[in-house]
């Protein structure tokens, strides 16, 4: 029940789908609590069947799942086990449900950039309000005014920056410091960065830009604006899928003559294994979070390093449960 404060009467209950359960055990171990149980069945149909296994009525509702495909669960799987599960809870009594996404499912699809073209961003957000969510928590989706937007019900942002500046900052040496976005759409997001840094280390960074230019799959461009020569670089991007953008920028910054070359990525998608060799062999290191269960090649796994994200989940849960002012939770 709902206090009259507002505030649930009982802890909050959360579950997690799928490959998401080992992130979301230890984010309910950061909150004090044990992961919720549910049972998830699937036919010789193909068609699935998910319920909890604890009574859910009148309490808050934390359901973690990161949409991204994967080996044996494809994007829509996923989505469609959040949509079910979510309408499941609703219709057994829940308060409260709110979606817990490390990683949103087509949040990069948030405009027409051709003649008839899907805005599957809102799509998604449609099908889950559909489906009974009061709140979508995302962590560093593609465009956060979309995002906002494409949304009815409350959104919760999260961003990775400073955990990820955080376990950067070993890294760095006495060199002057430079923080490039691969593209211009980057901007924003490095400069965030930047100024994270720049509360943390004593000399004021620099940024650079490296331009890019996309037709259909192929990346083309790599001019770079901004001085790299002789500095350690920080390539700042919200995910990697192929690893074409950032080898493109990384190139470009070595060209230009960069010391060291880092980069720091929320969501290391590694859509093929291959695919993503050549962008980080540019690299001196590259750090992820684990949004994504890391599927890192042998061949890569000396340069990444895998940046923990459960405790500003757990941080972020407990403050939307409280409705406690937080950092953690923008507004």
């Amino acid at each position: 029940m709902i206090a009259e404060d507002g505030r649930m009467g009982e802890e909050p209950l959360v579950f997690a789908l799928g490959t998401s359960q080992p992130f979301g055990v230890q984010v309910a171990a950061e909150l004090g609590l044990t992961l919720a149980p549910h049972e998830a069945r699937r036919y010789e149909s193909g068609e699935s069947k998910l319920r909890p296994l604890v009574c859910v009525r009148g309490r808050a509702v934390y359901v973690l799942h990161a949409l991204h495909g994967e080996p044996g669960a494809s994007v829509h799987d996923k989505l469609c086990e959040l949509l079910f599960f979510v309408a499941t809870v609703r219709d057994a009594g829940a308060a409260q449900v709110t979606a817990v996404l490390p990683y949103l499912c087509y949040a990069r699809k948030d405009r027409r950039t051709k003649a008839r073209d899907p805005v599957t961003t809102r799509y998604v957000a449609q099908l889950l309000e559909a489906a009974g969510v009061d709140c979508v928590m995302a962590l560093d989706v593609h465009n956060r005014q979309a995002f906002d937007n494409a949304f009815r019900c409350r959104t919760e942002h999260l961003e990775a920056r400073v955990v990820l500046a955080e376990a950067l900052l070993p890294l760095l040496d006495d060199r002057p410091l430079t923080v490039v976005a691969p593209d211009s759409g980057g901007t924003r997001r490095a400069e965030l960065f930047r100024q994270t840094l720049a509360e943390r280390i004593t000399e004021e960074p620099g940024t650079a830009l490296v331009e890019k230019h996309r037709n259909g799959d192929a990346v083309r461009g790599g001019r770079l604006v901004g001085d790299v020569e002789g500095r350690t670089v920080v390539i700042v991007d919200d995910m990697i899928s192929t690893g074409a953008t950032l080898r493109q920028a990384a190139a470009a910054c070595r060209a230009h003559g960069a010391a060291t070359v880092h980069a720091v990525v929320t969501h290391g998608l590694f859509a093929a294994d291959a695919a993503a060799l050549p962008a980080v062999s540019e690299l001196d290191r590259l750090l992820i979070s684990n949004s994504v269960a890391p599927r890192i090649p042998q061949s890569l796994r000396a340069k990444v390093g895998i940046v923990p994200l459960e405790p500003l989940f757990a941080r972020a849960i407990s403050a939307l449960f409280t409705q406690a002012e937080s950092p953690v939770l923008e507004t």
